[in-house]
């Protein structure tokens, strides 16, 4: 990475079985996922495929939108679009930090580039219709795990888990 290129970050959360969707929403109710979410990616670039933009149903306050799709007449009321994921990156150089958000095409394209993953491990097995590509655990190491037990605003358990590219 030169200096210009941010840090690509792969934010997700992710069931047991892999499941990170389901009707183009998330198939879970994780009120401390979404506020370490908002957290986290405040104030950087935040990068996502079309379906999730449209499942957002507005650009997050904060942050700079990017949107990548094919469709050449898409356009993204408060978000910049792009044709190509690496048009996208490029478009973020100078940031520090690239967080990629979603959805499962967009990681599956981006996976070999991150540098690092933040994901929220959900100890649950779920109906889904989007999964998180496979990973090979090899390439990364576990830099820090943050452990939470399901409560009245969280229907699972789950943890916080930082990886780094070895």
């Amino acid at each position: 990475m030169n200096d210009n290129t941010p840090e690509i970050v792969i934010v997700a959360a992710v069931a047991r079985n892999g499941v990170i969707g389901r009707d183009n929403g998330l198939p879970w109710r994780l009120k401390a996922d979404l506020q370490h979410f908002r957290t986290l990616t405040m104030g950087h670039p935040i990068l996502m495929g079309r379906n999730t933009w449209t499942s957002l149903g507005r650009p997050l306050p904060g942050r700079r939108n990017m949107v990548v799709t094919r469709d050449p007449a898409f356009t993204a009321d408060g978000a910049e679009v792009f044709h190509d994921p690496q048009a996208a990156i490029a478009a973020a150089a100078g940031a520090s930090t690239l967080f990629v958000i979603g959805g499962a095409q967009l990681y599956n394209t981006l996976l070999r580039q991150a540098d690092r993953m933040v994901l929220t491990e959900v100890w649950a097995d779920v109906d889904g219709d989007a999964h998180f590509p496979m990973l090979d655990r090899s390439q990364f190491i576990e830099l820090r795990r943050d452990a939470r037990t399901a409560d009245t605003d969280n229907e699972y358990d789950f943890d916080f888990v930082e990886y780094q590219r070895c």
